[in-house]
């Protein structure tokens, strides 16, 4: 997991670096959609975490679990939103909960580090 978080960031850090404003302006509206406002930020990831199980993308999935430990999110919960991935994305979501519950496993268990900040995309 480690791994993952430094790729991500050397990654986001080249796509930055490159000063491409479309991509600094999507990076930008990224993050700012996962701020608080109507919905606050725990709501916002945790809907993030069931868009990313549905489109089946492994990195977000992990990225939005990682945020949503952090906002406090609770086991039953987490199971709720899985639910609500599997009836709306379908059998197909399986192989993705099933990873999804070893990375939540993992960083309840403390063997993932979530203390490092982040930038979603």
């Amino acid at each position: 997991m480690d791994e993952f978080d430094r790729y991500r960031a050397d990654m986001n850090e080249k796509l930055l670096g490159s000063n491409h404003l479309g991509i600094k302006r999507f990076f930008a509206l990224d993050t700012q959609a996962y701020e608080d406002g109507a919905l606050d930020k725990r709501t916002k990831e945790l809907l993030g975490l069931v868009a990313s199980i549905v489109l089946r993308c492994d990195d977000c999935i992990t990225y939005h679990v990682k945020q949503c430990v952090t906002a406090g999110v609770t086991r039953p919960e987490f199971l709720d939103a899985f639910n609500v991935a599997l009836v709306v994305g379908g059998s197909i979501t399986i192989p993705h909960l099933r990873r999804v519950v070893d990375c939540l496993d993992q960083i309840l268990a403390g063997t993932i580090d979530n203390s490092t900040p982040h930038t979603h995309a």
